[in-house]
């Protein structure tokens, strides 16, 4: 019997290896994919889908930065709603034709996560977003009131990355769900919003991380298992050592101890692993972190090959309680 999942799909499920986001190097990625997510559904589970959205905010970015003299730009908030939109709408394509001659109804939900204004992150912006610049138009972007930041390859703009308390529209997305809806939510971490003191809502500047938003939602939906789609097959303890080995079968305290030794890089694995951590404490069944082509090997749904496993026969990091 299948099980309600929830799927992350990293960056690299949108773009081109060389991480190229031109339209049809994003169709032709998000079409292999929704090739893969494809086994799953056809496996019997009830799916539900997220992603990331960073190199497609980037290049709105650049375009509200070369456009601001004819065109006003738009704040970070529009800018996630808009890729949740456009990325919906390519998942959408790609699930449906991957799925054909099976009849399957997909969904996006433009979504918002709530965060607090007094999150500590906003005192302190360090998420970069965006391309690098010269310093020289970094400066001139923070006469505009921007964050920049100066890195190896130039400088960046950075903002805030607040916790998500809640997925606001979760709601909806139980509900096309319980309708037989596969649905695409929660895109880029969720447009960030927060609460006015009258009770509305504002948008704010601010990037949620989509792998702890995605492990919020799942709970918010109760999936029962959370898959998070990365460019590894698995989690790595002691990465770029000769100690180095992938991470397979592993309870919540074996992990979180690698994660308080400092295994797990912020920008990278960090964020993903603390995800996983957080579902299965709060009443998941199992987390997965794995590449996309062992989504299906990870949830036991078809046998790892030699092609598909590392040396170790390691087909995703697959936490449970």
């Amino acid at each position: 019997m299948g099980e309600r999942v929830l799927i992350a799909l990293g960056g690299n499920a949108m773009t081109s290896p060389d991480g190229s986001a031109s339209p049809d190097d994003q169709r032709r990625a998000v079409e292999q994919a929704m090739a893969h997510v494809a086994t799953l559904v056809q496996a019997g589970h009830e799916v539900m889908l997220t992603h990331g959205n960073g190199p497609q905010v980037g290049n709105i970015l650049l375009k509200n930065q070369l456009a601001a003299p004819v065109v006003p730009p738009v704040p970070l908030d529009w800018c996630v709603a808009q890729t949740q939109g456009t990325i919906g709408m390519l998942i959408m394509a790609a699930l449906e034709a991957a799925l054909v001659p099976r009849p399957v109804r997909v969904a996006t939900v433009v979504t918002r996560t709530l965060v607090d204004r007094d999150d500590p992150a906003f005192a302190d912006p360090v998420k970069p977003i965006g391309k690098y610049f010269p310093e020289a138009d970094a400066r001139r972007f923070e006469k505009l009131g921007q964050r920049w930041k100066a890195f190896d390859r130039g400088w960046r703009r950075v903002v805030a990355s607040p916790e998500p308390i809640e997925i606001l529209d979760a709601p909806a997305a139980i509900a096309l769900m319980e309708a037989g809806y596969i649905v695409v939510a929660a895109g880029g971490g969720g447009v960030p919003v927060a609460r006015n003191t009258d009770g509305t809502l504002s948008g704010v500047e601010a990037v949620i991380d989509k792998d702890l938003a995605a492990a919020v939602m799942a709970r918010a939906v109760h999936a029962t298992a959370l898959v998070i789609a990365t460019d590894v097959p698995a989690a790595v303890a002691g990465y770029g050592t000769p100690a180095a080995r992938p991470i397979g079968r592993v309870g919540v305290g074996e992990l979180r101890n690698l994660q308080a030794a400092g295994h797990f890089a912020s920008g990278s694995m960090g964020p993903k692993v603390e995800a996983a951590l957080r579902f299965v404490e709060d009443g998941g069944r199992r987390a997965v972190i794995t590449s996309l082509e062992h989504i299906g090997s990870a949830l036991g749904e078809t046998a790892g090959t030699p092609e598909t496993t590392d040396t170790t026969g390691v087909i995703g990091t697959i936490l449970e309680k």
